[in-house]
C-alpha cells in the first residue's frame, strides 16, 4: 500500500510543491477527500494509523495478540475499536455479526434504508441485525462512493480515540514478526504437509535430537530449528527480501519446495547412504551461495531454485569424480577451491582441486617408498599423521613454533602452490625429525617403549 501519485512527468519545482502538498492528502492508494471533515484527521495521522493496522491485520493469522482481540469474543464482534476498523476490510475472518441498528449505523456510516428489509425480519425482542462482514462493506462501499471515502468515515470515527494500544501492538510486531511467520509457517500446517515439511527441513541435517523432540510444542526450541538451515537463519534475523516478512517467508517456501524436488531426485539414484547426503548437502550450501544475493534483494520463485540445484548438483558430482573416493571428497571439502567452484564453474577451479589431490598422494607415496620404512617406524605419531593422505589440513594447526606447526605449514604451501622446493623442504624437515628422534633412542640407550623428545613413536 502506499501514495497514489500517478503522475510520472518531470515536476517543476512549483509543481513539485503543490504536488508534495496533494501527496499528503493521497494515502494507501486511495485520494482523500478534501472535505470539512478532512480536517479531523491529517493525511500524516491518517497514514500512520491505517499502515499500522494494515501491517497488523495483514498477518492476523500468526499474530496471537491481536487474534486475541479480533476473535476472543466470538461469536459476538469484537470492541468498538477493532470493529470500526474491520470495517475496511473486504474479507473478515469472523462469523457473521450480529449488531444493533445504531452501531451499524454508526460504524459503516450506511442509514437504514439500505437494509429496511432486513429491519423487517428482525422482531421487537430481538432487535440484533444478523449481516456477513463482507455484505456490510459493500454496502457501505455503494453507500459512500468510493474506497477512499469509506478510509476517511473509518478515520473520521477514530479522531479523538486513544490509539496506543495499537501502536503498542504494532511495535510488539515489528520486533517478532519474522518469529511469528516463521514459526506458523513451520508448525501450523495441515497434518500431512506438516509430516512432510518436518521430514525434509531435517533431512540429512545434523541436528540435536534433544531439541527436536518437542518439535511444534511450548517449549520448542524454534531459534535452534531456525538455525539448522542459512536461509531461515537469515529470514530468522529479517535478511530476506529486504526485511519484507511476507515476500521472504514466500521464498523459504519456495526453497523448501525446491529441497523436496532434490531429495526425491537423490533418492531416485543408486547411490550409497553417504554420497547421498554429502551431494544433498553441498548441492544445498552451492545453491545458497549462488542465490543468496537475490534472497536478500527480492522473491526467488521454487524453478529459480530448482535450476540453480540441478547446476549445483552436476558441479558436485564432477568433484567427487575428482575425488575419486570418500575419503578425498570428504577432505577437498574444505579447499576455497571447492566453493569457488560450486558458485562459478569454472574449470581452473577444478584443476586445483585437482593438483591438490595428486600432491597429497604424492606425500602419502613418498612415505610409503621402501626405502621410508625407518622415516615411518621412527616419526613421532603427531608428524606422521600429517603426511597421512587422508588428513586434513586445519587452520588451527598452521599456528606455533612446534615442529608439527612447521611441517602443517610447508604441507599446506607445497599442496596449495605445487612448488617443487616446499615439496624438498617437507622432505628434510620429516629426515631431520626421524634422524632427530633415531639419535636420541641411540644417545640414551631407552628401554622399549619408552619415549621419545617428541613422544611415542609410530
Amino acid at each position: 500500500v502506499g501514495f497514489d501519485t500517478t503522475d510520472s512527468q518531470p515536476l517543476s519545482p512549483a509543481n513539485r510543491l503543490k504536488k508534495k502538498k496533494m501527496s499528503r492528502q493521497d494515502s494507501f492508494g486511495v485520494g482523500l477527500p478534501h472535505t470539512a471533515a478532512s480536517h479531523a484527521v491529517t493525511a500524516k495521522a491518517a497514514f500512520r494509523l491505517v499502515f499500522m493496522w494494515k501491517a497488523l491485520f495483514r498477518n492476523v493469522h500468526c499474530n496471537r495478540s491481536l487474534q486475541a482481540k479480533l476473535f476472543a469474543g466470538t461469536p459476538f464482534p469484537p470492541h468498538e475499536y477493532w470493529a470500526q476498523w474491520l470495517v475496511l476490510e473486504e474479507r473478515v475472518p469472523l462469523p457473521s455479526v450480529r449488531l444493533p441498528r445504531g452501531d451499524v449505523e454508526k460504524l459503516w456510516g450506511i442509514p437504514p434504508d439500505l437494509f429496511r428489509e432486513r429491519l423487517q425480519e428482525t422482531s421487537e425482542e430481538c432487535e440484533l441485525l444478523k449481516f456477513e462482514w463482507r455484505e456490510l462493506y459493500n454496502m457501505a462501499l455503494g453507500h459512500h462512493g468510493s474506497v477512499a471515502l469509506v478510509f476517511w468515515h473509518v478515520l473520521s470515527q477514530h479522531h479523538g480515540n486513544d490509539h496506543s494500544e495499537l501502536e503498542s501492538m504494532y511495535h510488539q510486531y515489528t520486533q517478532c514478526r519474522f518469529q511469528w511467520l516463521f514459526t506458523y509457517w513451520l508448525f501450523r500446517q495441515p497434518p500431512p504437509f506438516s509430516r512432510q515439511l518436518r521430514a525434509i527441513y531435517l533431512q540429512w541435517r545434523r541436528y540435536s535430537k534433544k531439541k527436536v523432540t518437542n518439535w511444534g510444542e511450548t517449549l520448542c526450541d524454534v531459534r535452534y530449528l531456525a538455525s539448522l538451515h542459512p536461509i531461515t537463519s537469515d529470514y530468522w534475523r529479517g535478511k530476506l527480501a529486504r526485511g519484507d516478512e511476507n515476500v521472504g517467508i514466500h521464498t523459504v517456501v519456495n526453497y523448501f519446495s525446491m529441497c523436496k524436488s532434490l531429495v526425491a531426485w537423490i533418492l531416485g539414484r543408486d547411490w550409497g547412504r553417504l554420497k547421498r547426503r554429502k551431494v544433498y548437502e553441498d548441492t544445498l550450501e552451492g545453491v545458497y551461495m549462488l542465490l543468496k544475493q537475490e534472497m536478500q534483494e527480492t522473491l526467488v520463485e521454487h524453478e529459480r531454485f530448482w535450476q540453480a540445484a540441478k547446476v549445483q548438483m552436476s558441479r558436485v558430482c564432477m568433484l567427487e569424480e575428482a575425488a575419486a573416493n570418500y575419503v578425498g571428497w570428504k577432505m577437498i571439502g574444505t579447499l576455497p577451491y571447492y566453493k569457488l567452484y560450486l558458485v562459478s564453474g569454472n574449470e581452473v577451479y577444478l584443476e586445483h582441486v585437482r593438483g591438490f589431490l595428486c600432491r597429497k598422494r604424492q606425500i602419502h607415496d613418498w612415505m610409503y617408498l621402501e626405502e621410508n620404512t625407518w622415516l615411518r617406524e621412527l616419526l613421532p605419531d603427531e608428524i606422521y599423521s600429517l603426511l597421512e593422505f587422508d588428513t586434513k589440513m586445519l587452520q588451527g594447526s598452521l599456528h606455533g613454533d612446534s615442529l608439527s606447526a612447521q611441517l602443517s605449514r610447508l604441507l599446506w604451501l607445497y599442496l596449495h602452490s605445487g612448488q617443487l622446493l616446499y615439496l624438498e623442504t617437507v622432505k628434510g624437515l620429516v629426515q631431520q625429525i626421524a634422524h632427530t628422534q633415531l639419535g636420541f633412542l641411540t644417545s640414551r640407550a631407552l628401554p622399549q617403549g619408552l619415549q621419545g623428545p617428541f613422544g611415542s613413536s609410530h
